[in-house]
């Protein structure tokens, strides 16, 4: 909403204009919406793990979705697909407006209100946030805003392992790689230096967080906010006198198949711990921990 709100105000689109980007779930939710709210039209393009429940919210709310046809199991494929598709929709309509979800820090503008909202619920006391890295934008955006009033905000920064974001695309998980959380391509938006802590949690482990998050808290979500509920509650056991904040970005239906309707398969959260390494060369799933300690990226983004 911020986003868009800026270009309007800027000038640099207008009421009607179509506004392009690609997604594998919820930022296509959300530019539709925003979209819808502001009289603009949306193009995305989807990955091949967009739903029929988010292909359905996206129709009603107008919005134009280009969906990737399956390659296999190879998500980085599919994601390095979207991009090319997003270049040829440029080429043949140079008038639309490409969001960048990925490169453009304008996506951090909306989360200024969240972190204000924060600070004023957790008040004066030691704040660990832990989320899903993805576009970087969510915990970037949140780190750089509650760091102005206080610095000693620790970031935690949840991945799975195939992403190339922080060194994990050396491993792959043979189940399936989290979407949103990751990438197979270097992302602008993503401030390395931000992060004190980075975990690469599987499939197995994040599912386990899932499914015990319906079970104790009645919260029906996906593999990202399970991930990060298992992060966030280790990181709330090695350091008790801090509060801990996880973000918890997607909801469970796109994940009803692969991950509820086998919850007799799921691990007990309880019997699970990260292993802790010291270099993106040990790690092992299905859940790693290491002290990123705010170092630069270990590639150039592009």
């Amino acid at each position: 909403m911020a986003a868009v709100r800026h270009l309007l105000d800027t000038g640099t689109v207008r009421r009607g204009d179509t506004l392009l980007d690609s997604s594998s779930g919820i930022y296509a939710y959300a530019l539709a919406l925003a979209c819808h709210r502001y009289g603009m039209r949306c193009h995305i393009v989807g990955s091949t793990t967009v739903d029929r429940t988010l292909r359905t919210q996206l129709a009603v709310l107008g919005a134009e979705l280009e969906q990737m046809e399956p390659c296999g199991d190879d998500l980085k494929l599919d994601q390095k697909r979207r991009v090319a598709r997003i270049e040829e929709i440029l080429r043949e309509h140079p008038e639309y407006h490409w969001m960048r979800q990925y490169h453009d820090d304008i996506h951090y503008l909306g989360y200024r209100a969240v972190a204000d909202r924060l600070r004023a619920e957790t008040g004066s006391h030691p704040l660990t946030l832990v989320g899903g890295v993805g576009s970087g934008a969510s915990t970037g955006a949140l780190a750089r805003y509650l760091r102005e009033h206080t610095p000693d905000v620790e970031l935690v920064g949840v991945q799975p392992f195939g992403s190339v974001t922080f060194g994990a695309e050396h491993l792959t998980d043979p189940e399936i790689i989290i979407a949103g959380i990751g990438s197979s391509i270097p992302f602008g938006n993503v401030s390395h230096t931000a992060y004190d802590t980075i975990h690469w949690i599987g499939f197995e482990a994040a599912r386990a967080g899932s499914v015990d998050l319906l079970r104790s808290h009645a919260l029906f979500a996906g593999l990202s906010t399970g991930a990060g509920y298992l992060a966030a509650g280790w990181e709330r056991a090695q350091a008790p006198d801090r509060t801990v904040v996880f973000i918890a970005a997607d909801t469970g239906h796109r994940y009803v198949d692969s991950v509820f309707a086998r919850h007799r398969e799921a691990l007990v959260p309880s019997g699970l711990a990260p292993r802790t390494v010291r270099s993106v060369d040990d790690l092992a799933l299905p859940w790693s921990r290491m002290a990123w300690s705010r170092t630069p990226q270990p590639g150039r983004a592009r």
